[in-house]
């Protein structure tokens, strides 16, 4: 967003990663909208790209989802990893979940294309619990969470490929999030080329919903 009065969060591990339009949103949020850069090594970002695209190219492109959240996407819900990517996900589960929570069994990709994006909105409570966490592959991108109430406040994430995004409580419940389409990507004066973006996304499950029970459709994250 531009404008005045944008602040950047002074945090070791947020530093150059969030922004928000002021320093109670950031205050607010430090712990519910949270970017990890770097979390993922070259090796692990290229193990979990190369047993992905196989299953993505058979699944063509989408321009209507369920809900219209998400325009220029293939996505599919996957529970049978490689040794390799089911320890890149128990790493995910240990940095992003507490250890009372439990996870839906099948973990959420979506597959942007250059041009795709996804629209504001809020997750329903009944597709995830109050947490998701999403690694970001071949391309940067930017979210911008918005609260749903008070426009006026706004956070940004930078998502590097190899990062790790986590989403809890009020950042899921009191603002929407989107990811901007490449014209619009940018991160304060910094422009953010958007390319094919791939997110790995772990969700903790809704209240009530059994881990052996079918999934919903999955959110738009």
């Amino acid at each position: 967003m531009a404008g005045g009065g944008q602040v950047v969060l002074r945090t070791v591990s947020q530093q150059g990663w969030v922004r928000g339009s002021g320093a109670a949103v950031l205050s607010r949020l430090q712990d519910a909208a949270v970017v990890r850069p770097g979390f993922l090594s070259a090796a692990e970002e290229e193990t979990l790209s190369r047993e992905l695209e196989p299953e993505l190219r058979r699944r063509r492109y989408e321009y209507d989802h369920w809900d219209a959240a998400i325009h220029g996407f293939r996505e599919t819900e996957k529970s049978r990893w490689s040794e390799a990517s089911r320890a890149i996900l128990r790493r995910v589960q240990a940095a992003a979940f507490g250890p009372g929570q439990t996870l839906l069994s099948s973990v959420h990709v979506l597959d942007l294309e250059p041009q795709g994006y996804i629209k504001p909105h809020v997750d329903s409570v009944k597709f995830c619990g109050s947490t998701i966490a999403g690694l970001s592959l071949l391309s940067p991108s930017v979210m911008r969470l918005v609260h749903t109430q008070e426009r006026g406040e706004w956070l940004e994430l930078l998502l590097e490929p190899g990062s790790l995004y986590i989403l809890r409580g009020s950042a899921r419940y009191d603002f929407s999030h989107e990811i901007l389409r490449d014209e619009e990507s940018f991160f304060g004066e910094r422009r953010i080329p958007r390319g094919r973006r791939i997110s790995v996304i772990c969700r903790s499950l809704p209240e009530g919903m059994g881990p052996g029970e079918p999934g919903q459709p999955p959110p738009a994250c």
